[in-house]
């Protein structure tokens, strides 16, 4: 299949770079690629809820959240450097979006939520500042300060995307998991619904479950303003909005902090290839085996007029033949 020839050959590329720049090899993306095509095992789960896909990094440490109830703050620290940094500046972004909330309230989630009610389920929508590794230059726009301080603070962002989410009263996602263990999640609270807030304080005294939350695996957790919520999206997860108000977060799509250099270099060709595949930006050709065997019948064939006559009958070089990818 043209794809992953094209993959291979870059892949090449990528892991003779980095071997003679960092001594990394990208052996894992390899063996992922050959999970993608079917050709070994799909990944078991690693625990209650975790439910990977095809689309697998073998190796990586898998918990439904990451955060300093599960790892120690110097830990945190050193896994996410960025992360401290984006809470202790967090007003800027709750300032700006509250701001703009206010001005165009009727109209700024309104752009795409048809669609991704189709997906998400009613009463979730988003607007996008990055898809696919691509800013929107018009939705930021929009945030100017939001999209300085995501780009100063140098955060990994993975292939999938940033943006905006809200969550309307009484809706919510129904549980599924994203598959993609190489890819980890974080949620600023942006505005949090107030009985949420209230709720959450008495969470941890008696258990209660808050009437705004997200269930990653068997873990149930809410958001708080101007504060982080990392999760694995690979494991099984589901939201729900109790209240009566609105619950507004960004989302930020990051690598997982044990992948390689080498590993993220390696990913990020894979899928932005995959999406100039996609949008048709890749002409297709046929498969190099085909072409190579076409070469050869080519050659076989001989010089002069027999030859010449061989190629046109179907002893090599057909044009006209379509390959069935």
């Amino acid at each position: 299949m043209q794809f992953w020839e094209d993959v291979e050959e870059g892949l090449d590329d990528i892991e003779s770079f980095y071997r003679k720049k960092k001594g990394q090899d990208i052996d894992r993306i390899r063996q992922f690629g050959k999970r993608a095509r079917g050709e070994i095992p799909l990944p078991l789960g690693s625990a209650d809820g975790h439910e990977p896909s095809e689309e697998h990094v073998d190796g990586l440490t898998a918990k439904p959240f990451w955060d300093t109830t599960t790892t120690t703050k110097e830990e945190d620290a050193e896994l996410f450097p960025w992360a401290a940094k984006l809470e202790e500046q967090a007003s800027i972004i709750v300032e700006e979006f509250e701001a703009k909330l206010q001005r165009d309230q009727e109209k700024l989630f309104s752009a795409d939520s048809v669609w991704q009610n189709q997906v998400m389920g009613n009463g979730w929508s988003a607007i996008r500042l990055q898809r696919l590794g691509t800013w929107n230059s018009e939705t930021c726009q929009e945030f100017p300060r939001t999209y300085q301080l995501l780009k100063d603070l140098n955060i990994p962002l993975a292939v999938r995307g940033v943006c905006f989410a809200k969550q309307a009263p009484g809706s919510g996602v129904q549980p599924h998991s994203d598959g993609r263990n190489f890819i980890l999640t974080s949620h600023l609270g942006i505005q949090v619904p107030k009985e949420n807030q209230e709720e959450a304080e008495e969470e941890g005294k008696n258990g209660s479950s808050p009437l705004c939350w997200i269930q990653v695996g068997n873990e149930r957790r809410t958001w708080q303003v101007g504060k982080l919520l990392t999760l694995d999206t690979s494991f099984v997860h589901s939201t729900g909005n109790d209240s009566t108000e609105d619950r507004h977060v960004l989302i930020l799509d990051f690598w997982h902090p044990e992948l390689t250099e080498a590993e993220r270099a390696a990913l990020t060709f894979i899928y932005d290839l995959r999406n100039k595949f996609e949008s048709g930006q890749v002409p297709f050709r046929k498969p190099k085996q085909i072409l190579e065997e076409e070469q050869q019948q080519k050659q076989n064939a001989g010089g002069g007029f027999g030859g010449f006559w061989k190629s046109l009958v179907g002893g090599g070089g057909n044009d006209d033949d379509d390959d069935d990818e």
